[in-house]
């Protein structure tokens, strides 16, 4: 039952973190945020879980009840709490391909952001990103440069997106591109259920020597409306499962290498 007591100055800070970041925040961000330790953040989220205030979920939270935006819900931060650990694998895998000084671009998947999290150990990277969290994650560290690119706001994915977006992303020359997807076909490759963030993919895969898809197997059998880059523009799947065979004898014709991600990614 949800306790009636007023909320601790902490917990009010807390809630208003969240709500400047959209409505959903990891951990890690907010204790970054907050200026304390995750630890903190932790015990303030489960107190304010038991408040009612808002819904825990792996490595994070996010507010619960009506929202003056108008959005049916966090969608985004609840595919942040599925697959966790498979998602964390793959940003390992992922890790020995980015050096120290890179420009990297990390759009507003959920796996990406896993990534970003593990590139708090890299130094002097020039990091592009339409997302929100990914920003907050990897500005003002290491002597990164943080550039997060303008447009309109879509706060359900907590990224920017539109024609200045797109733009903008157009002007970078990217030694690497971190994509994620709604879905992977065998014959369109990436698939979106935003027309804006399909377009945004090309405009940053037109820009990028390589360009690596992180994703989880259960993209491998979803479906989406909206195409992104051509795959053969593709360099890297990596993901916890192998493909099936459709999609395995499509990437061989696009050329696109596949990687599957182990908890041995992780040095165990």
């Amino acid at each position: 039952m949800p306790r009636s007591s007023t909320p601790s100055h902490r917990e009010v800070e807390l809630l208003e973190t969240l709500r400047r970041l959209g409505g959903s925040g990891r951990s890690t961000e907010l204790a970054l945020m907050l200026d304390v330790s995750e630890e903190t953040v932790r015990r303030t989220i489960k107190s304010l879980a038991k408040a009612g205030s808002v819904e825990r979920v792996h490595g994070g939270a996010y507010l619960v009840g009506p929202r003056s935006t108008g959005e049916t819900g966090p969608s985004f931060f609840r595919r942040m709490g599925e697959n966790p650990d498979e998602k964390a694998q793959i940003a390992a895998a992922v890790m020995p391909q980015i050096v120290d000084g890179m420009t990297v671009f990390l759009d507003v998947g959920s796996t990406t952001s896993f990534v970003a999290e593990a590139l708090r150990q890299r130094r002097n990277l020039t990091v592009v990103t339409n997302s929100i969290g990914v920003a907050q994650l990897l500005a003002n560290h290491n002597g990164n440069r943080l550039h997060l690119l303008g447009g309109e706001m879509c706060g359900d994915d907590r990224g920017t997106f539109g024609p200045v977006a797109q733009a903008q992303a157009a002007r970078f020359a990217f030694d690497l591109a971190i994509l994620s997807a709604d879905a992977l076909s065998p014959k369109y490759g990436l698939l979106f259920h935003n027309a804006a963030e399909a377009e945004l993919t090309r405009a940053v895969t037109a820009a990028a020597d390589q360009v690596i898809v992180v994703t989880t197997h259960s993209k491998f059998t979803e479906s989406a409306p909206h195409r992104g880059p051509e795959p053969q523009k593709l360099t890297q799947l990596v993901s916890d499962r192998e493909p099936g065979k459709k999609l395995a004898r499509a990437m061989q014709d696009w050329r696109v290498h596949f990687t599957l991600a182990t908890p041995a990614s992780e040095g165990q």
